[in-house]
């Protein structure tokens, strides 16, 4: 099954037989939020067999079986759904870990429609309860500044919510606002009467400095996503998100999910900087209604 993710293979559906992949690691997803608005999508697809994913690009469909399938990285601002629907998620038997983003832009507004903070908080809480807080990352993703919200402030916040995670994750996961490289984004921004922006080099690196500062006293490990900036002098290394030792982790009795890991490389369809491995992605754009207004997959 080595680099399996894009190798053709014929997928069963109810309408015939067509030309498709059959991944061994599926995310869901990076385009959007199944955990929250699409978990009862994913268990009507998962019973089927199969789903069909669009190329955001030039729309064209691609069939993704599941007979391959050992295991699954969520990613979500509200967990609330999965949570509610967790025991019959655990009977699937598959690897499994979640990306929980819990930022605080409340004051700014910038995720219009995610619940309130002390909600989310406690939601990440209860799920790390149940499912084990190895299977539990917490992100803070992005990191934006604007009027008023620079690294003081952000350090601040960040540090209000590591007070209330530690012990309930094992990593946290940072990365800085992409806005030149999105011209949607960069236009929707612009707009903001608070002047959303980009830290600068020297900010990144203060932030980085007092975040690892945290490192021993949150218990946590702390990795940057998709940085072209090197702080592995502070111990934050570059991030997995799509990680092959957690998964091994999570299912060392697994001989089929091994032999890919060990067989898979760097997903080469992912950003220069993403360290992740190769997994197929089964979200779609413009279909999470949280409405961030930083997000370049949104509507």
């Amino acid at each position: 099954m080595a680099n399996s993710a894009q190798l053709k293979t014929p997928v069963q559906t109810p309408h015939g037989i067509y030309a498709g992949i059959a991944p061994a690691v599926i995310s869901a997803s990076r385009a959007t939020d199944i955990p929250a608005f699409q978990i009862d999508w994913l268990f009507r697809r998962l019973h089927e067999g199969y789903c069909v994913w669009r190329n955001p690009f030039n729309r064209k469909e691609q069939y993704v079986g599941f007979q391959n399938l050992r295991a699954v990285v969520f990613w979500t601002k509200n967990a609330e759904p999965l949570l509610q629907r967790i025991d019959e998620w655990e009977q699937r038997k598959l690897a499994y870990y979640i990306h929980f983003t819990l930022n605080n832009y409340e004051a700014e507004n910038f995720e219009r429609r995610i619940p309130p903070l002390e909600q989310r908080i406690e939601t990440f809480r209860r799920l790390s309860r149940v499912i084990g807080k190895e299977r539990v990352i917490w992100r803070f993703d992005p990191v934006i500044f604007a009027d008023g919200l620079g690294v003081p402030e952000i350090f601040e916040r960040i540090s209000f919510i590591g007070e209330r995670l530690s012990g309930y994750t094992e990593k946290l996961i940072f990365s800085f606002v992409d806005i030149t490289n999105y011209s949607k984004v960069y236009r929707r921004l612009g707009k903001i009467p608070s002047h959303p922006r980009e830290p600068d080099l020297a900010e990144k690196f203060r932030l980085a400095g007092q975040l690892a500062g945290q490192t021993e006293h949150w218990k946590m490990q702390i990795a940057a996503c998709c940085e072209d900036i090197d702080f592995r002098n502070f111990g934050i290394m570059p991030s997995r998100c799509i990680d092959p030792e957690l998964l091994r982790r999570l299912a060392p009795d697994d001989p089929v999910l091994t032999a890919y890991l060990a067989g898979t490389a760097k997903d080469k369809g992912q950003r220069k900087n993403c360290g992740c491995i190769v997994s197929k992605d089964i979200g779609s754009y413009g279909t999470c209604g949280h409405g961030c207004v930083y997000c370049y997959a949104g509507g």
